[in-house]
């Protein structure tokens, strides 16, 4: 029997690969919005106002992230229940078919010249194959039977920054790619390009290379046929349920604080008084990546003295003390500062995934993170256009007020946090009674 190469049990190449390309493809799409929405806000007797580009690129960035978010929702569940069935790549296969349509629409709109609002149609297509909900709950859901209980979190952890380093150096070199190489006097063509191929390889690789080790349908069968341990199993997700419920509310409201601050982001760096280019746009969005590092050394010593829930209210910690002096920004300079505060940010959500995993069996493992990833997509629905308004609103008096109002809910957040925290402890400290 022929021996199948380790490697091909590696999901970490997608990840890597899908990133550099989901790294061009922002900055290629930041840049053309811009453009696009500037020009569109000028007529011949009126140049637009920076006020209005701003409102104009802000509407843009909503309408594509509801339709972005809505729509995966039924296609992503039908989804993970196929990669429960113990098809693990599928529910990380097809939404790259999604990503490879929608970017190269990207393309063809630079290409032709074609409104942006054809984008709209890519983030539909994007959404109905399952989006980034579907791809990163399975990739999670691999990665998570494919790891011991006790080693999750720092594995977990370790895709993430993987995720994080392909998106550093692809944001670096995004804004260099985006101006240096001109096709036709169009500026983003090349960019665009390798994202296209990138998605492409990624799809090739995960329907003819990437193998999984482990059979959950095997799994399944031979643990329903154990009553006994059934019983069991359903105690223990009773006695954890409150537990899996105040992690929702803590992630749900901390990727609301975190998403819509960083839409916000996109155009507030466009504006004066940074009024970045694209080679500046690029290297703002890799200082956002080099949190993935710096959070991934933050598991990695802290988790050897601090329990999961502490590792989580660090993380909310970091990211609330950036973002609010986020607010306060007026140079570039200030900008890395309040950026170098966030260090830790991106900790609490490998960890909360871990311990939601480990709330259930592995066959029910990408239900659950999925349903955590479409948890978001529903949120979005309502902090997009709630940032956006209040952005518009505050644009002339106190354009990083949005920033202020992402650091109070980063704080709620903690609370759910803690208790969870408090509950363990009780419960530990009573399984540790019962066994003495």
């Amino acid at each position: 029997m022929q021996r199948l190469s380790p490697f091909r049990y590696y999901v970490e190449p997608v990840v890597l690969c899908a990133q550099l390309a989901s790294s061009f493809y922002d900055t290629g799409l930041q840049m053309v919005v811009y453009e696009r929405c500037a020009n569109a806000t000028n007529t011949i007797n009126h140049t637009a106002t920076d006020e209005e580009k701003q409102k104009a690129i802000s509407n843009f960035y909503m309408t594509y992230t509801i339709l972005s978010s809505l729509l995966p929702f039924i296609p992503a569940y039908f989804l993970a229940r196929r990669g429960d069935n113990g098809y693990r790549r599928v529910p990380i296969a097809v939404p790259l078919v999604g990503y490879l349509i929608s970017r190269t629409l990207l393309l063809l709109v630079i290409l032709l010249e074609l409104p942006i609002e054809v984008m709209f149609g890519g983030a539909v297509i994007y959404g109905l194959c399952g989006g980034f909900a579907s791809y990163w709950a399975g990739v999670m859901a691999l990665v998570s039977v494919s790891s011991s209980e006790g080693r999750r979190s720092l594995h977990l952890s370790r895709t993430e920054l993987i995720y994080g380093l392909a998106g550093f150096f692809g944001s670096i070199a995004s804004g260099h790619l985006f101006q240096l190489y001109v096709v036709e006097n169009k500026q983003g063509v090349v960019l665009v390009v390798l994202s296209v191929l990138l998605y492409l390889f990624c799809f090739l690789y995960v329907v003819f290379v990437l193998k999984t080790s482990h059979d959950d349908r095997n799994s399944r069968s031979s643990q329903d046929g154990q009553d006994g341990q059934e019983i069991g199993i359903l105690n223990y997700r009773y006695r954890d349920i409150v537990n899996v419920v105040l992690l929702f509310a803590s992630a749900i409201l901390y990727d609301i604080a975190v998403a819509g601050a960083m839409e916000i982001l996109m155009s507030f760096v466009r504006k004066e008084p940074l009024n970045w280019n694209a080679v500046y746009v690029g290297y703002g969005n890799a200082a956002g990546f080099a949190i993935f590092f710096t959070s991934f050394l933050g598991v990695f010593v802290f988790s050897k003295c601090a329990s999961d829930t502490t590792l989580i209210i660090i993380g909310m910690l970091s990211f609330a003390a950036g973002i609010y002096f986020m607010a306060f920004v007026t140079a570039t300079y200030m900008f890395y500062l309040a950026r170098t505060l966030t260090l830790f940010a991106l900790i609490p959500m490998p960890i909360i995934r871990s311990l939601l995993s480990k709330q259930v069996q592995g066959s029910s493992c990408g239900k659950i993170l999925t349903m955590l990833q479409l948890s978001f997509s529903l949120a979005s629905l309502a902090y997009s256009p709630i940032f956006t308004k209040i952005y518009q609103a505050t644009l002339e008096w106190f354009p990083g007020f949005t920033f202020l109002f992402s650091s109070i809910l980063t704080v709620l957040a903690i609370i759910p946090t803690s208790i969870v925290g408090c509950r363990t402890a009780r419960q530990e400290g009573y399984e540790r009674i019962q066994g003495n």
